[in-house]
């Protein structure tokens, strides 16, 4: 239904106003006991060999929704409803912002991709407690995904990461430092070496603070230099991180089947989906072999079905992380990867 009715529908609108739809309704269903109740009859598989252990943490299946969806923890518990098994709220930075101007998301429809330049566009830290405070589901795994601000300056990058850290630290599961955006002005400049290093230290030095230490991730992007990759690696393999998580968007725009003129009017922006599979598979595999085995995967970039699923898994990656497919693909992609999976396991 969706792939022939609601989606060309949704597609006649701006993708920001399709999204902006889309949230409107997930606020609305988890407040209809009813519609609950029947979207997770219709989308919720469950199944004991799908269960999954990962940093300390029970996971029901290996599918989450990545960051960047659901920004201000609104409707986390609604897209659980559809059989995901972990979300991640964010990026969340320590005060709020309205991100860059619009237009700031576009549809790539031949290339299965959507380019966006959003830049952290939040209501803030405390806007996401506040949301987090009324959760229900325990058993739907929440991450938080913070970062800085874009008026803060870079050296001063550390002190929004602590606040949101400190903040959110007693209502989600993980955290993930996410300096691998390209759409907030000389964030990726935190990918290197020193600032790294030292941000990651600062952070893991908070959370052995706490009583109770939480999983933190990495998030890195896809267009790293192998110096880098590898400073990545050693840094993360020295480090109290759980694991990393690959990747964000690429600013690369090879091998699209959009014409460059199309390409080139849209501007700037991270590109998602389908044209960053292989390069996120990649740097899975390169992952997988010099991470230190504790050291978890989650593997983002341009899943659509269990086969994309299996091949990250097959790379490296612990779990996996949609967002361009479930725009695609629509709400029965967990739902049918999860059988997919389930198949596969038959069958082996």
């Amino acid at each position: 239904m969706y792939k022939q009715f609601i989606k060309p529908i949704m597609f006649l609108l701006p993708p920001e106003k399709a999204h902006n739809l889309v949230m409107g309704f997930l606020k609305m269903s988890n407040s209809i006991y009813p519609l609950t109740y029947l979207i997770k009859k219709c989308f919720v598989i469950e199944s004991d060999n799908l269960r999954k252990e990962v940093a300390g943490l029970l996971f029901e299946n290996p599918v989450g929704l990545a960051a960047g969806f659901d920004k201000d923890a609104e409707v986390y518990e609604s897209i659980g409803n559809f059989g995901f098994g972990f979300v991640e709220i964010g990026t969340v930075t320590p005060k709020a912002q309205p991100g860059n101007p619009k237009p700031r998301l576009f549809r790539l429809k031949k290339d299965h991709a959507l380019i966006n330049r959003m830049g952290f566009n939040n209501k803030g830290v405390d806007y996401a407690v506040k949301k987090l405070k009324k959760r229900k589901n325990k058993k739907l795994i929440i991450g938080g995904n913070i970062g800085k601000n874009k008026v803060t300056p870079l050296d001063q990058a550390e002190n929004d990461y602590i606040i949101a850290f400190n903040k959110l630290y007693p209502y989600v599961d993980y955290f993930v430092i996410n300096v691998s955006s390209p759409n907030t002005p000389d964030l990726r400049k935190l990918q290197d070496k020193k600032p790294l290093t030292n941000l990651i230290k600062t952070i893991q030095d908070l959370n052995n603070e706490k009583n109770y230490p939480k999983p933190v991730f990495l998030k890195i992007a896809p267009d790293l230099s192998s110096e880098q990759l590898n400073d990545i690696i050693d840094i993360v393999n020295n480090s109290e991180l759980a694991g990393v998580i690959a990747t964000n968007t690429t600013i690369s725009r090879e091998n699209l089947l959009e014409s460059k003129e199309n390409i080139k009017k849209l501007g700037n922006g991270g590109l998602s989906g389908n044209p960053l599979k292989a390069k996120s598979t990649e740097i899975i595999k390169i992952l997988r072999s010099k991470l230190k085995k504790e050291k978890s995967i989650i593997g983002v970039g341009g899943i659509s079905t269990s086969e994309d699923v299996l091949e990250k898994l097959n790379a490296g990656a612990d779990l996996v992380q949609i967002y361009t497919g479930f725009i695609y693909e629509g709400p029965s992609i967990v739902k049918n990867i999860i059988r997919g999976l389930m198949n596969n396991q038959f069958q082996n």
